[in-house]
């Protein structure tokens, strides 16, 4: 009969081999309880998951909505342009206070630490990715993690006490051969009390940042990518210039854009090392004078919060600091966006 009908007898189904229609061997309809708690388990996570990502954006609008709260009645009273005047006097009445000192200050030595920077983290991301053998690459990029969890008031006291002594002969050369420039123009302030002081250990506190993110973008360019480029005889800078710069760029500046970011909201360095203006000496922009960041000059002050019209000053420099702290943090993040290969 087998031999007839083209089946073998061992092929055919018995009635108790323990198969449903649909199944073949070994596999098993899943369970009623395992699935619903599958599905159950998804949901709850899929439910944290969405809740913890709407928590920080409403912590984030009400840190913003209690600063506007608190700011707005300050600038109401206030009798100067707030953007654009450098009078800080909050103790008279009326009050006259204006943002363009703390804005220039904050700026300045977060741009200047920035052009340090950036400069250097690059070649040091790309040593430790393209030249650095294995065992002096890991632990270098180990050591600069490292350096990434070193608190702010660190390297203030290191600023103050270690290398403000050696700035001095530095910031000497720099006014006598630049000092024609507004920008380097020669003052009476103290160099190791300076914007560029400050702007040096800025950039020495975002560096391990800036190149942490910057190598892991190297360490991703496809190999394909360079091999090809050496194939067709690049060198090994060739090869960089062609396959790793262009694949990291945005990397490059999503991470600079964080840098800047931890930059201009530093505190407790920049309140060490920047000498504070008293408000009727004279300003002119040299980055050789002192003066105070937004930062620096809420921390200063906060003992003399003691009426609602004087804080809501400060706190209207607090969100200045904040709306650009958040641009360009929101920068950062839409440059990464660009390139879905760094966030998944």
């Amino acid at each position: 009969m087998s031999s007839i009908t083209g089946v073998s007898v061992a092929d055919a189904p018995g009635p108790d081999d323990g198969h449903t229609p649909g199944e073949g061997p070994g596999e098993h309809a899943p369970s009623g309880d395992r699935a619903a708690t599958g599905r159950r388990g998804d949901m709850i996570f899929g439910g944290l998951a969405r809740g913890a990502g709407l928590l920080v954006v409403v912590l984030v609008a009400l840190v913003g909505a209690f600063l506007v709260i608190q700011a707005v009645p300050a600038i109401m009273d206030d009798h100067s342009n707030f953007l654009t005047s450098q009078d800080w006097d909050v103790d008279s009445s009326p009050m006259h206070f204006g943002i363009a000192r703390l804005l220039w200050v904050t700026v300045t030595s977060s741009v200047l630490a920035m052009l340090i920077a950036v400069p250097l983290a690059v070649c040091i991301a790309l040593f430790l990715t393209q030249y650095a053998p294995k065992w002096l690459a890991k632990p270098g990029a180990a050591l600069i993690d490292l350096l990434a969890a070193v608190p702010s008031i660190v390297y203030g006291l290191w600023g103050v006490f270690t290398v403000g002594q050696y700035f001095d002969p530095v910031a000497k050369v720099i006014q006598d051969v630049l000092g024609w420039c507004p920008l380097f123009a020669k003052t009476d302030t103290s160099p190791a009390s300076t914007i560029a002081f400050v702007s040096i250990i800025l950039a020495i506190m975002i560096l391990p940042i800036i190149t942490a993110l910057t190598r892991e973008v190297f360490a991703q360019t496809p190999q394909a990518h360079k091999d090809a480029a050496t194939a067709l005889g690049a060198t090994k800078w060739e090869v960089i210039r062609t396959a790793v710069l262009p694949f990291g760029k945005p990397g490059i500046i999503s991470a600079s854009m964080l840098g800047l970011g931890r930059a201009l909201g530093e505190t407790v360095a920049v309140m060490m090392i920047v000498s504070a203006l008293n408000g009727s000496e004279g300003w002119n922009f040299s980055i050789f004078k002192g003066g105070e960041t937004f930062a620096s000059k809420i921390a200063n002050n906060a003992g003399e919060f003691d009426n609602p019209s004087k804080t809501g000053a400060f706190i209207a420099a607090g969100l200045v600091l904040f709306i650009l702290t958040f641009v360009v943090n929101a920068i950062a993040r839409v440059v990464i966006e660009r390139r879905k290969a760094f966030t998944e």
